[in-house]
């Protein structure tokens, strides 16, 4: 499987991801829970990168990248009826 299947497929689990860190550091400012978000999931994106021998080039804009990501599933979720619950 490629990289990019790979990581669709592990950005598909975002929103569980960050159900999950709500519910454990729900105490903790929107900053702490994302820069804990972003090492759950760089860690599995490097993991993926050691499996399909990819790498990325430019460390710094993944994970900047990776931040707004985190930063659209949380908007989407807080406008969603999941925020209501």
């Amino acid at each position: 499987m490629n990289f990019l299947k790979l990581f669709l497929r592990g950005l598909a689990l975002l929103p569980s991801l960050i159900q999950g860190i709500e519910s454990i550091f729900g105490a903790k400012t929107g900053g702490q829970k994302k820069e804990a978000a972003l090492e759950i999931v760089s860690s599995a994106i490097n993991l993926t990168d050691a499996v399909t021998g990819k790498h990325v080039v430019d460390a710094k804009s993944f994970s900047d990248g990776l931040g707004k990501v985190i930063d659209g599933v949380v908007q989407c979720l807080n406008a969603s009826l999941w925020a209501k619950a």
